[in-house]
């Protein structure tokens, strides 16, 4: 990959890609209304696009590896600024839409949960769907803002020794879990089965991050094993994609019918988390090395706004919003359209403006 040199530069078509995720996140959730209209072959790659939500965790790791990299890790006022901007990001947007969920009582009205709000739910095999459900992805987010400063200063000494502070991770989430269900009778199924560790925490889904900021590293002006060998690929675009079409098909394979999907077989998952992730940041590098027609559509205007409204969407395409919508207008395309208009409404006049006032904020503190 040619070093970027220029620290600020925006990776539009990245942002573009965002946008691409939510699509395929939108049309997991979807597919059992074409069921009787697709052929089957195309409902089980239907099944398989809640990786969708790979692709933005892939995201994640690149962009606060390569923004933020070891930085925080320096002063306890430096990782407070870090984690409070992440936070910035997060939670405004989700707490208003959890906070209608909870006040309106004809489509939500359920008892205020302090486990929703500050996402400990998601650790949870009962309780990560409560509320709005696709919310138990955000916990898997903040657990990697909280870590990923010191994974990628540890990823610089030796990847060997991040890989093993991941292992040891994973240990220690089934170890508490496994003591919590069998030692206190907890109900809640926190960190527990092991099925649940893998694909709804970070635990389980650390590998998925971590080639994301194995990317960073490599995009990085950094002598490094993993930038000689990445450099070496050639139309990473191309192999990367055909890498992940592949790999979709594969996916489809392990499946049993059409209402199968492969993070519920352990061949599944294991593909899932080594294989998809490394064909992503392949193709994410492609996009941001190589002038091809994809990266030149995901870095248009329209895409970079869709990218940066990909938040809202994920947070609005089910559960609370999408419902109390449907009892208005329900349209032939599931009110795909009307869904991405009120989310680019979301992070125009809510989310962005605080995440900007927030950032602003900690800039004149910190100076």
């Amino acid at each position: 990959m040619n070093p970027i040199k220029n620290k600020n530069i925006r990776f539009d078509s990245l942002t573009g890609l965002r946008c691409i995720a939510a699509c395929m996140v939108f049309a997991y959730h979807n597919r059992k209304y074409w069921r009787a209209d697709l052929p089957d072959f195309f409902i089980k790659i239907l099944n398989e696009f809640y990786l969708g939500v790979s692709v933005f965790f892939v995201l994640s790791g690149f962009l606060i590896a390569y923004n933020y990299g070891e930085k925080p890790t320096r002063s306890a006022k430096a990782y407070l600024k870090y984690i409070s901007i992440r936070i910035a990001r997060i939670i405004p947007l989700y707490w208003l839409i959890l906070t209608a969920f909870y006040l309106d009582k004809k489509y939500g009205g359920k008892p205020f949960s302090l486990l929703t709000y500050s996402l400990f739910h998601g650790f949870s095999n009962v309780h990560n769907l409560d509320a709005i459900a696709q919310a138990w992805s955000l916990t898997v987010e903040m657990t990697f803002y909280f870590l990923a400063p010191f994974l990628f200063l540890l990823l610089i000494k030796s990847i060997k020794r991040a890989l093993l502070i991941l292992c040891l991770i994973f240990v220690l989430f089934y170890g508490t879990g496994y003591l919590l269900h069998y030692y206190t009778n907890a109900t809640a199924s926190f960190l527990y089965p092991i099925e649940f560790l893998f694909n709804g925490t970070f635990a389980g889904q650390s590998l998925v991050f971590f080639f994301g900021m194995l990317l960073a590293l490599s995009a990085k002006e950094n002598k490094n094993i993993i930038s000689k060998y990445f450099n070496a690929i050639t139309q990473k675009t191309l192999i990367g994609f055909i890498g992940m079409v592949v790999v979709f098909i594969i996916l489809c394979c392990i499946q049993k019918d059409i209402y199968d999907q492969s993070n519920k077989h352990i061949s599944g998952i294991i593909i899932q988390i080594t294989l998809l992730p490394f064909f992503v940041s392949i193709f994410m590098g492609g996009l941001m090395t190589e002038k091809t027609w994809i990266q030149q559509i995901l870095s248009t205007r329209l895409f970079i706004l869709l990218g940066n409204a990909s938040f809202a969407f994920y947070l609005i395409h089910i559960s609370y919003v999408n419902i109390k919508l449907k009892s208005f207008v329900l349209l032939p395309d599931r009110n795909f359209i009307i869904l991405w208009l009120l989310s680019i409404i979301l992070y125009l006049f809510f989310e962005n403006p605080i995440y900007n006032w927030v950032r602003k904020k900690l800039k004149r503190n910190t100076n």
